[in-house]
């Protein structure tokens, strides 16, 4: 596949306010291993390779070991994951996936003990950015590089 438009080319503007957005999380107080778990974890879902790969490499930059990034698409089953990334990553699994369930209140409740109020904000905002990107990445058909 090939890319089909250059988005942020097209679009200065629009692309000027995700950028503000990604600096808002990027400074949030999340820190940043959670928030390139969660980035990947919900590209996944949205089956974006070009987020994949990015926020892989990111974690790998930041010394993630081999075994997350293997298992993070099974992160309920393995044990390389803290109480708040688990409280994180099904929190981000139930915004990005919102139609199924609607954001349950246990997982809601389990988000909210491990992130308080303000946090728990940051995160959400976290999902919609990576959210919104995979939805500008994939139909535009973005691309991780060749290897």
């Amino acid at each position: 596949m090939a890319q089909r438009l250059d988005y942020k080319a097209l679009a200065p503007e629009a692309y000027k306010a995700m950028s503000a957005l990604s600096v808002f999380v990027a400074g949030s107080g999340l820190e940043a291993a959670l928030r390139h778990l969660v980035k990947l974890r919900v590209s996944q879902i949205n089956g974006c390779a070009y987020c994949c790969w990015l926020h892989a490499e990111d974690l790998r930059a930041l010394g993630e070991i081999p075994a997350r990034l293997d298992c993070l698409a099974a992160w309920r089953e393995a044990p390389y994951y803290t109480a708040r990334e688990r409280a994180a990553l099904d929190w981000a699994e139930a915004v990005t996936q919102i139609g199924h369930g609607h954001a349950p209140d246990e997982v809601y409740r389990a988000a909210l003990a491990q992130f308080g109020e303000a946090h728990l904000v940051a995160l959400t905002y976290l999902v919609v950015e990576i959210n919104a990107w995979n939805r500008l990445a994939i139909p535009f058909r973005m691309e991780p590089p060749k290897i």
